[in-house]
């Protein structure tokens, strides 16, 4: 068993989109007329948006559909995505994504975001060369934390799970990659509030002790 693979998450882990999310979500939620507390929106960090929206209209009696609402909260969202200076990769993970490339470790991106988002993404901060594969979490049937995600993630590395390893920050995704039995390194975000990492196997708030020598005790 040797590390072969990484399968990144994308929210929390590569950007953090987050805060761009949640200033589309309320834009929209005002635009709707509804008063969504924090504790509601807080469950749903690592949702799909079709959970979301599903979610919205279940609660609050909403005569619009998914469709509707995502499609009102895309256009904030992108608004802000190429206007919002403050939007940027988080720190030290091109360092740490350019490490692993150089080592021959297959990379693949296992996200909860559309596949809109991740090529936004992606291609605004050029990170297409350095990876095998991408999957979005919105064209499956499951999301986080069921494990779907993964599984389908170590496959496109062709690796068998042992030989993978999950970077994630959120409750849900730390729990997805525990159901599919792969090693999973939580990374503690300044934003990813109330998160819980007790089913993580390893827990940074750093990325350099990701690095191949410091978790090369764990494969």
């Amino acid at each position: 068993m040797s590390l072969k693979a990484v399968l990144f998450d994308m929210d929390g882990v590569i950007v953090d989109t987050e805060p761009l999310h949640r200033k589309a979500y309320f834009k929209t939620f005002k635009e709707l007329g509804i008063d969504v507390s924090e504790g509601l929106y807080a469950s749903f960090t690592g949702a799909s948006t079709k959970r979301v929206c599903d979610t919205l209209i279940e609660n609050f009696n909403l005569n619009k559909t998914f469709e509707e609402i995502a499609t009102i909260k895309r256009n904030y969202f992108k608004d802000y995505f190429y206007n919002d200076e403050e939007f940027d990769l988080i720190s030290g993970v091109k360092e740490l994504i350019e490490h692993y490339h150089e080592n021959g470790i297959t990379l693949i991106l296992a996200s909860s975001a559309t596949m809109t988002t991740i090529d936004m993404v992606f291609e605004k901060f050029e990170l297409e060369k350095y990876f095998s594969g991408k999957i979005s979490g919105a064209d499956l049937k499951e999301s986080k934390p069921h494990p779907e995600v993964f599984l389908l993630a170590a496959e496109m590395a062709r690796q068998p799970v042992e030989n993978c390893m999950v970077i994630e920050d959120s409750t849900n995704g730390i729990m997805a990659a525990h159901r599919a039995k792969i090693f999973c390194a939580a990374y503690r975000s300044p934003h990813s509030k109330n998160q819980d990492y007790t089913l993580a196997d390893t827990v940074v708030s750093d990325y350099e002790d990701l690095q191949i020598d410091k978790i090369s005790q764990y494969f």
